[in-house]
């Protein structure tokens, strides 16, 4: 290697995003940081918990890399006990970060006070992705807004021959399915109730019922192929005009528009289905400790080159998510996107992922609840009930 490279900071970056619009959008940060003066080294491997899991281990084993990708929420907690993540405090201070990211994420980011990771977008996890076409040969018009209309709606789709849901069966894809008809039914109150205080009257709660019966309606809805199906080749059935309708993050928008899809012409979007409660979220990077000073000289860069006005457009832009950054302008951002910069507006009209309000080992027991209800035909809302009463009380 040649000497200059050599003193250029090197960073290894590991993350998740392998899909064609993920890809996309992580080259917009390794260009950056490549222009800035260092060289990006990009560990990417597929499936968020086959990545975190890999970058666990590396850490534990004494081989960090230089920063690595976790949801933004509380799955890098044990690390942070374990003394084995760097704090970015100094950063922030120096560039003023935490004065312009939204409090709540900036929150979910810190402990203790102080910052444990670096925010570097907003997603809204609960939006509805539809095909354009694929309604017009259904004959409908528009979605319907509410959750009880939804069901004979999709019932249509299905008549005209298509696959009315495109679901990735994987856990928590069909968490996320859930997630965003409790919101939108039952009320963000009740929401937080279940997942922020983990409360058992709220979980027997008629509200939350009427979530998992519409929830277990939604089974006759999805194509054969949907077990194990990844994300983005669910959203592919979309693209192909082979399904009406996708609940999803807005990560989904990269897929979309790496495909040359345009909103507004071959494909809607909807928050929820009213568009009055957008579920926040989003994904952030943490430096481990490292006593290599190169190696500190390189997270230092990396993080300043991410959070930058430039990079935050960029990476959004092809990520289909919302820049953490509420200094940037966002009027090149599309009609879905500023749906949701306008949902941000206002913390009444905002919840928290289920990331944000619940440990790893409680969210890895509501995914098996939840799984174990969509999968078995046979499964009453009783049993899907109590086992969530049972995850809360094995929590503690």
């Amino acid at each position: 290697m040649p000497a200059a490279a050599q003193e250029k900071p090197r960073a290894e970056v590991m993350h998740w995003w392998t899909s064609g619009g993920e890809s996309a959008a992580i080259k917009t940060f390794a260009d950056a940081y490549n222009k800035a003066g260092g060289v990006w080294v990009d560990t990417a491997t597929a499936v968020g918990e086959n990545s975190r899991a890999a970058t666990i281990n590396r850490m534990i084993g004494g081989k960090p890399p230089t920063a690595a990708q976790f949801n933004t929420g509380k799955q890098f907690d044990d690390l942070v006990t374990q003394g084995l993540i760097r704090p970015i405090d100094d950063l922030a201070e120096k560039g003023g970060w935490k004065q312009v990211m939204p409090a709540s994420l900036v929150a979910a980011a810190s402990r203790d006070g102080e910052m444990y990771a670096l925010p570097i977008n907003i997603h809204g996890q609960n939006w509805i992705f539809y095909s354009k076409a694929a309604l017009k040969k259904a004959g409908l018009s528009e979605l319907p807004k509410t959750w009880e209309e939804m069901v004979p709606a999709m019932q249509k789709m299905k008549d005209a021959g298509l696959t009315p849901l495109a679901l990735g069966g994987q856990p928590w894809q069909e968490r996320s399915l859930f997630n965003a008809i409790l919101l939108q039914q039952g009320g963000k109150n009740l929401y937080m109730e279940v997942y922020q205080d983990k409360n058992e009257e709220a979980v027997r709660s008629e509200g939350f019922r009427k979530a998992v019966e519409t929830y277990g309606k939604l089974r006759q809805m999805v194509d054969p192929g949907s077990p194990g199906r990844s994300w983005n080749d669910t959203t592919a059935l979309l693209i192909k005009d082979e399904a009406g309708l996708q609940e999803m993050g807005d990560w989904v928008k990269g897929e979309f528009i790496n495909a040359g899809k345009k909103p507004g012409v071959d494909y809607g979007c909807t928050i929820g289905l009213d568009d009055s409660m957008l579920m926040v979220g989003g994904d952030v990077f943490v430096f481990p400790k490292i006593d290599d000073p190169q190696q500190k000289k390189a997270q230092d860069l990396l993080a300043e080159t991410m959070i930058s006005k430039d990079a935050q457009v960029a990476f959004n832009l092809a990520k289909g998510s919302m820049p953490i950054r509420k200094d940037v302008d966002t009027s090149a951002f599309d009609e879905c996107a500023q749906k949701g910069l306008k949902l941000l507006q206002s913390e009444d009209s905002q919840a928290p992922v289920f990331e944000i309000l619940v440990s790893a080992s409680l969210a890895g027991a509501v995914d098996d609840v939840i799984t174990q209800f969509w999968n078995n035909p046979s499964a009453s809302p009783d049993d899907m009930i109590e086992g969530f009463v049972n995850a809360f009380e094995l929590e503690g």
